[in-house]
């Protein structure tokens, strides 16, 4: 018995970030993240381990009681022969029903939808972090920026004033 618990602890149980969507944080509101597998095929897998994704244009549906993800990017595998997948194809997400069903409740409402906020590899296995998100307008973005930028200015002032520079 102590050998499978040597065994199981050399495992990685850190992250290894493959991809993010650094545009989802500003186009869209995030409400609520959750932690999801990916149902993948061999050569998806290998393509991933070589860092290779986008979630640009991604996002997450829910069909008869299962979620997926659509139009992920994962490229085809260089040393893929006929076994290799298609870039754009729809994946299926592994979710605890109780997730599942709060999700399906939240998405109902007006203007939710499920974003991919980050692809990564977590204890040997692929996860992705989907974001149940509201989509910002125009001049919502503005205000983020320009809070933003007053945030960053007081602690630029901040800064020089402990360093006796004002």
């Amino acid at each position: 018995m102590a050998a499978t618990v040597a065994a199981s602890s050399n495992r990685n149980t850190g992250r290894k970030m493959i991809a993010q969507n650094r545009k989802a944080r500003h186009d869209y509101t995030i409400l609520d993240t959750y932690e999801a597998g990916v149902v993948l095929t061999g050569t998806e897998v290998k393509s991933l381990r070589l860092g290779r994704a986008s979630l640009v244009d991604g996002f997450a549906t829910i069909d008869d009681g299962e979620v997926f993800l659509r139009n992920v990017h994962i490229p085809e595998y260089d040393q893929g022969s006929w076994t290799n997948h298609e870039p754009r194809r729809t994946r299926k997400l592994l979710l605890h029903r109780g997730e599942i069903l709060r999700l399906v409740g939240k998405t109902k409402e007006s203007g939710l939808t499920l974003v991919p906020l980050a692809l990564y590899f977590s204890g040997g296995r692929v996860k992705v972090e989907i974001a149940l998100a509201r989509g910002k307008r125009t001049y919502d973005k503005r205000q983020d920026l320009a809070r933003r930028d007053a945030d960053r200015e007081v602690q630029r002032a901040l800064g020089r004033r402990g360093k006796g520079m004002d």
